[in-house]
């Protein structure tokens, strides 16, 4: 057992319903993102786990020294200011690599989105890889994966679904979790 599993488990009491299996290619939709602790919970359930993972966070955060920290624990900075074909170039890497681990925040932000972004789900359409349905409940203090999404390019009625599995979860800051 490592630390990570001992302060986020026994410490904090978080317990974990995850009954889907993690292939080798995946993206982790995770939600609600409410807070920067839902970051620090992240990290720690991923080393808790024996997960290694990516992240995508914007460019802001990967100043020196922080950045070199944050590329470390698997980020990728993303520059929301010009439109680069991000979704498109993270598909093709995640064709051509063996394993390809991404988790995602789909609002995109902690402040109260009801417009998530879809980044999450057309890397996955375009890359044909499963995304799996994170939830993190702070009421609860959970964490849960038991649905596995496989996009079927219907954006709409896609989305809409993936937001309704998120309906059970509480974020630490419950007012800001919008569906």
């Amino acid at each position: 057992m490592n630390i990570c599993h001992k302060i986020l488990f026994e410490w904090i009491g978080f317990k974990e319903i995850v009954s889907e299996p993690m292939p080798q290619k995946y993206i982790i939709a995770l939600a609600p993102h409410t807070s920067n602790w839902d970051f620090i919970i992240g990290i720690m359930y991923c080393r808790a786990k024996g997960l290694a993972c990516n992240f995508m966070m914007k460019k802001e955060w990967f100043f020196w020294p922080l950045g070199t920290i944050m590329r470390r624990l698997g980020g990728i900075p993303v520059y929301r200011d010009k439109s680069r074909g991000t979704t498109d170039i993270i598909a093709e890497q995640a064709r051509t690599m063996d394993y390809f681990r991404l988790c995602i925040t789909p609002e995109g932000t902690r402040k109260p989105n009801a417009e998530w972004k879809k980044g999450f789900y057309y890397i996955a359409l375009k890359a044909q890889l499963p995304i799996l349905l994170y939830g993190l409940d702070y009421r609860h203090k959970l964490i849960q994966c038991t649905r596995t999404f496989i996009p079927t390019g219907n954006v709409e009625r896609d989305i809409a679904e993936i937001k309704e599995y998120y309906n059970e979860f509480e974020g630490l800051h419950p007012e800001r979790f919008r569906i």
